[in-house]
């Protein structure tokens, strides 16, 4: 099989997670948290990726779970340290613990998607011609962390994405958080900075944030909140709502993909790991009989 509704490109992660003097490896990134939730909600979903064969442990996870993995060999595989340093765990240090290299073309199978989604972890996994390549094979979906997250040396630092006023207008779909937001417009202010997103020219943005997530499509705003009582399950909350967001979007407008993606994220982030739930769930969780 090799048609899909949305293939995902981006490394898998060996994170480690410290809250309080509990330390913890665990896996991680975009294409892991997204890939899973993907698949437990019944879409087709493919992920490209790179890491060390030791780890090849991760795509067995991946694929037990219903989603098929396109990994090539990489010397390292990346990982990132995240360290919560306040109970709402909304502040962190962040730094790099390994890098699996950047994506060559030759690793990006020929496959067929309705939506191409990049989701690096820091920049170097995806250049801007690469992400051009894409654009040309189909409608595209970008997080920004992978452009605008920098590692220098032992430290992982945001800083502005040179090219963004020729990146953005490849994008269809643009993740970004308030701090990414901010170091790419200068504009602290959410719905301000969104918009200025999509004047750049991305051509629809999902700004998440500590309290929901906010959507600027077609010249209008949607707005969504998260509702949990534990943030047990924080890691992997952006990737699991753009993720979400992106899977329903395909067939419905924007307002209903954002209540479907704030719903899951409410539920994953009560759980550590992916989200592993099904429609039952997120329609009980939104109040609706059935989805």
């Amino acid at each position: 099989m090799n048609e899909f509704d949305i293939v995902l490109v981006g490394h898998v992660a060996k994170d480690i997670i410290v809250i309080g003097d509990k330390r913890e490896e665990v896996a991680g990134g975009g294409a892991y948290y997204g890939s899973i939730a993907l698949a437990h909600l019944g879409f087709r979903v493919a992920v490209v990726t790179k890491l060390r064969e030791a780890d090849f442990w991760i795509v067995r996870e991946m694929e037990e779970e219903g989603v098929t993995v396109f990994a090539s060999p990489a010397p390292e595989t990346s990982g990132i340290e995240n360290v919560y340093l306040t109970p709402d765990m909304e502040r962190r240090e962040t730094r790099p613990l390994g890098f699996a290299g950047p994506f060559s073309r030759d690793e990006i199978p020929d496959l067929k998607a309705r939506l191409w989604d990049v989701t690096p972890l820091m920049s170097g996994e995806v250049d801007l011609p690469m992400l051009r390549w894409l654009a040309e094979r189909g409608r595209l979906a970008l997080d920004a962390q992978g452009f605008v997250r920098v590692r220098r040396g032992d430290e992982l630092v945001f800083e502005d994405w040179p090219d963004k006023r020729v990146g953005l207008p490849l994008v269809d779909f643009l993740k970004v958080d308030s701090a990414e937001a901010e170091v790419l417009t200068g504009l602290a202010d959410i719905h301000e900075a969104a918009k200025t997103l999509a004047e750049m020219g991305a051509g629809e943005v999902v700004l998440t944030h500590n309290k929901g997530l906010l959507v600027v499509a077609e010249g209008h705003e949607y707005e969504a909140n998260f509702r949990f009582t534990s943030l047990a399950g924080r890691t992997g909350r952006g990737d699991t709502c753009f993720s979400v967001y992106l899977g329903w979007r395909l067939d419905h407008p924007p307002d209903e993909a954002a209540k479907v993606a704030a719903a899951v994220t409410s539920l994953k982030v009560a759980v550590p790991g992916p989200w592993r739930g099904t429609w039952k769930d997120v329609a009980e969780k939104i109040g609706k009989q059935s989805l």
